[in-house]
């Protein structure tokens, strides 16, 4: 944030922002500590990754240097008013060694390490300076109090031209007290915002991951209007093939019996008890087309309960486990509801399943279900299988599929799409369909 951002306010609101920021660079000068240690582990670890030993320590210390940086990218966003984006790239759940090599071919990781670097000399440096600005000025301020409870001449001080050896004129040290506030005034912002640039230069995500983003954004954006596309296609069929072909069949026959009621009223019966079944059978395919938009089941029991209908429709066992500290958007809440349909549909129709499990969970902003079942495996989603269609679903939200289905199997899928939930009520629940 530019200082004309703050060119208006008042003395007391720039002393408050002013002491505030003293705090903060008292706070990274604390923080060096840890980061000194982190670095020294992290190096080791990196020094050492060839025996073994180091990969263990990596798994631990890489995603504990992540929450480190994103400590300090709060506190850096904080100072210069913006927020500081993490840029790392998603990591799906898998093995240690595939979060390794994941973890190796990112480069926020790199430039973790990096950062870690910096925070420990130049960034130490600068917190340094911005917290002694505001030492000086304190110890300007109470000099004449010191000089009295201390024995005598341990403050004297002889600057040549003047010696200052009584308490009277301590008080003289008042004219380093202005000099000193007015550099603490003029220079504390603009060393935290120093600091404060660095942590963003190496922390915010670069050009590269921000066109990557544009480009994944651009392509979900494209896969979402085409899913779109082929779902109003697909209603405009149901439309047409089903209830719309009934409603004319049933426009006819209440023609024909209109015309056939005077002359064959038993024909015009006939024909009226027909139109009436045609009557059920169009409110039949409405329904059926309503529940392909947007299932009354899930508007009225939420995603809990709609997986659980889901699980109750199964031909085998289905055990659900559904822990959700309230409802995500509605949106994201019919993503997951339709990829967990369809997949429990595949599973049913030509997995050769004899159970399966599905697991609804919502950790660190990410709503998570995880689908296993034990049929014959062999699912990929490089396919061009009803995976594949489900993924595109996904990724219109910035959700990721991950899938692990060996020959023979078990087959175990993950999905897990970033949201917020709208309620704090918890609602778990667990069975088997």
């Amino acid at each position: 944030m530019t200082s004309s951002a703050f060119k208006d306010e008042t003395f007391a609101e720039g002393l408050r922002r002013r002491l505030a920021l003293n705090g903060l660079a008292l706070v990274y000068v604390f923080l060096a500590v840890p980061a000194l240690i982190l670095l020294v582990l992290v190096t080791t670890s990196l020094g050492v990754a060839a025996v073994g030993v180091g990969l263990v320590m990596l798994l631990v210390l890489v995603p504990l240097n992540e929450q480190f940086a994103n400590v300090h990218r709060r506190l850096s966003g904080r100072i210069l008013g913006v927020e500081i984006e993490n840029p790392y790239t998603k990591v799906k759940t898998g093995s240690p060694w595939r979060l390794l090599k994941s973890w190796a071919k990112d480069p926020a990781r790199w430039r973790d390490w990096g950062w870690t670097w910096m925070s420990v000399t130049l960034g130490w440096a600068l917190s340094w300076i911005a917290f002694g600005l505001g030492l000086l000025v304190v110890w300007y301020a109470i000099f004449p109090f010191l000089y009295w409870v201390t024995p005598p001449h341990v403050f004297d001080m002889n600057y040549g031209v003047i010696n200052l050896d009584t308490q009277a004129e301590s008080f003289l040290e008042w004219v380093w007290l202005l000099v000193a506030f007015a550099a603490w005034w003029k220079l504390e912002p603009v060393f935290m915002r120093w600091r404060a640039e660095l942590d963003r230069s190496l922390l915010a995500p670069s050009r590269e991951t921000l066109e990557r983003r544009v480009a994944e954004v651009s392509a979900s954006r494209t896969e979402s209007i085409d899913h779109s596309a082929a779902e109003l296609r697909r209603i405009e069929r149901d439309l047409h093939d089903g209830a719309q072909a009934r409603l004319v069949a049933l426009g006819m026959n209440l023609g024909l019996a209109e015309e056939m009621l005077a002359s064959d009223p038993e024909g015009a019966a006939v024909l009226l008890a027909e139109a009436r079944g045609v009557t059920t059978s169009a409110l039949g395919d409405l329904r059926s087309v309503v529940r392909g938009i947007h299932p009354p089941v899930l508007a009225d029991r939420g995603l809990a309960g709609a997986v659980q209908a889901l699980a109750l429709d199964m031909p085998f066992p289905t055990s659900v486990m559904i822990s959700l500290p309230g409802r995500p958007p509605a949106p994201i809440e019919s993503a997951a509801y339709f990829a967990t349909s369809e997949r429990l549909a595949n599973i049913g129709k030509h997995a050769g399943a004899t159970r399966a499990t599905v697991e609804v969970t919502h950790d660190a902003g990410l709503l998570k279900v995880r689908i296993e079942d034990d049929g014959r495996g062999g699912a990929d989603i490089a396919a061009g299988s009803g995976l594949a269609g489900v993924a595109r679903r996904l990724s219109a939200f910035d959700g990721t599929m991950d899938v692990s289905s060996p020959s023979k199997g078990p087959t175990v899928i993950t999905l897990e799409v970033p949201c917020e939930l709208s309620s704090p009520k918890t609602s778990p629940s667990s069975g088997t369909a």
